[in-house]
């Protein structure tokens, strides 16, 4: 009977190799009579409801590991269960993870009491009005049917990571503190939507604390490759890094697909990166846009979706971009306000042409969420980003319009720091190599474009800012090509970038902050992510 899972077992210990001490593996079953959860620890069977792995390796590569696959059991399981026991495996396999990068990122968003009164206040209401919505309409409307999964899946995963608390005699987190780690980029915007700071200059607009992201979409001249990356900004306190793959096998005739690999965190059910290779043929990455006009937090409501969410529901529902963003649009929190890029892998031939759609560039605030084709740009070469909005709308609404008039370029979509770079050094960019050089690019102190600021680059350095330094900046890269795409394999490093002899990041002068189980100095290089359990 467990042929196929002593199979899946071994063909895991030969991927992973003898040096991989630190994997840990489960397999669960749903004993529907009972509506309880059957754990196994330390094997791997396919007969199972949900089994998987997690190669706890970031000390050693920088990245670890979460694999897991769902739905492929000797009996089948409504899907809800199935997400439950995907989020059971997952939670029970990577809690003490999850423990660690919440005691780093609560300090980091949650400054005071009135913050937190004000977050638990608006989540519970927006959880409550979600599972509203899914038992009103899941029958009818396959959205509701998924946003409903989605639910099923973060339930599964505080529950998987209660169990491992019980068993570690532990207290359990509470499901706020999971819907908190889920909801860490929504929170960049609902803090000061709830919460408004003092009076902000420039009747109502405020200046952000620090742009969020690079990305990098390159068509080779004769359509030979297309390439694809994006380099995260934000504090390091957020580099528990854990990179996921999960395969999912679902009922609901809608489903695009179940299965993806991206890069994620702990507890987390999205990437928040985001970074996302799909069963669907689709690829998405995002970079995150300030809102300087606060006056557009007013439509912010409980009774709406997280960004989080609605990326999830695009993923499984989208077939192509434009359905992408018609899907990510519904009941928009503005919240997480970001330019998504969504690529159509199966618009693209590579060596003869791209057809419309191949590229579909979405962007959101408060109150709005546009899209468009932007295949044409990618046609003759290239589509970067970097924290500026590009639809016109988008750009005088959230304010950079007037940002730019006060502040100059920096806030300008054509000549930005990063703009210019991009410009300048894209057309260098013919292989995964030259790919990771740009996208890890940081030489401030000699770049006319930089300024001597080392965020002025595609790969900031803000610890080492001369003035008031701090532990910030672009801490990861992910790369991939059209062929590795299908395959679900990208290439990753994890920590700020030593591009050009810069120092490595040490925690040693910022003891100050939260960094729990992270590595003390950042030296990696690249890891090559793929799924061993499972093939497109």
């Amino acid at each position: 009977m467990w042929s196929g899972g002593l199979c899946a077992a071994l063909v895991l210990s030969l991927a992973l190799g003898p040096g991989a001490q630190n994997v840990n593996k489960a397999t669960v079953y749903w004993d529907a009579s009972h509506k309880t959860v059957l754990l196994k620890e330390r094997v791997l069977e396919e007969g199972g409801d949900a089994y998987g792995y997690f190669n706890d390796s970031l000390a050693a590569t920088g990245w670890g590991v979460l694999e897991l696959r769902a739905g492929y059991g000797d009996t089948a399981e409504p899907d809800d269960v199935t997400y439950f026991l995907a989020g059971y495996l997952e939670g029970f396999l990577t809690a003490e993870q999850m423990y660690a990068h919440y005691f780093n990122m609560f300090p980091q968003l949650i400054k005071d009491q009135k913050v937190l009164a004000a977050v638990r206040s608006f989540m519970d209401k927006q959880d409550a009005w979600t599972r509203q919505q899914v038992r009103l309409n899941r029958s009818r409307d396959p959205f509701w049917q998924h946003a409903g999964l989605v639910v099923a899946q973060m339930d599964g995963l505080q529950a998987g990571a209660a169990q491992w608390a019980k068993r570690a005699g532990k207290k359990p987190l509470p499901m706020f503190a999971v819907q908190f780690l889920n909801a860490v980029g929504d929170l960049l915007d609902l803090i000061p939507a709830l919460v408004p700071g003092s009076p902000p200059p420039a009747a109502g607009y405020r200046r952000p604390e620090m742009g969020h992201c690079s990305a990098l979409i390159k068509m080779l001249p004769g359509y030979e490759n297309l390439l694809f990356a994006h380099s995260s900004w934000y504090t390091y306190a957020a580099t528990m890094r854990i990179y996921k793959h999960w395969d999912v096998r679902l009922g609901e005739p809608h489903a695009a697909t179940g299965k993806m690999s991206f890069s994620s965190y702990p507890g987390f059910l999205v990437s928040l990166d985001d970074f996302y290779l799909l069963g669907s043929g689709l690829v998405m990455t995002q970079t995150t846009n300030s809102v300087f006009n606060s006056s557009l937090f007013s439509v912010v409501t409980p009774s709406s979706l997280f960004a989080w969410q609605r990326v999830r529901l695009a993923h499984a529902l989208a077939h192509s971009g434009e359905q992408w963003a018609q899907i990510f649009s519904r009941h928009n929190s503005g919240t997480y306000n970001n330019q998504y890029m969504v690529v159509d892998l199966s618009k693209v031939a590579l060596g003869r042409e791209l057809d419309d759609g191949a590229l579909t560039v979405v962007e959101q605030i408060p109150g709005l969420v546009e899209y468009s084709d932007q295949t044409q740009t990618l046609r003759r070469g290239y589509w970067p980003s970097y924290n500026v909005p590009f639809h016109p709308r988008i750009y005088a609404m959230s304010g950079y319009e007037e940002m730019r008039r006060e502040h100059g370029s920096e806030f300008s979509y054509d000549l930005c720091p990063r703009a210019k770079i991009f410009r300048r050094d894209q057309g260098a960019v013919s292989d995964l190599e030259g790919l990771k050089r740009i996208m890890r690019y940081n030489d401030y102190e000699h770049d006319p474009y930089s300024g001597g600021d080392p965020c002025n680059s595609i790969c900031c350095r803000n610890d080492l800012q001369p003035d008031r330094p701090s532990p910030g900046g672009c801490y990861d890269t992910k790369v991939t090509d059209f062929h590795m795409a299908q395959s679900f394999v990208a290439e990753a490093v994890n920590g700020p970038t030593t591009e050009g002899g810069l120092p490595p990041f040490s925690w040693d002068r910022f003891n100050g902050t939260a960094h729990r189980g992270l590595p003390t100095v950042y030296n990696f290089t690249f890891v090559t992510m793929q799924p061993l359990l499972f093939a497109p």
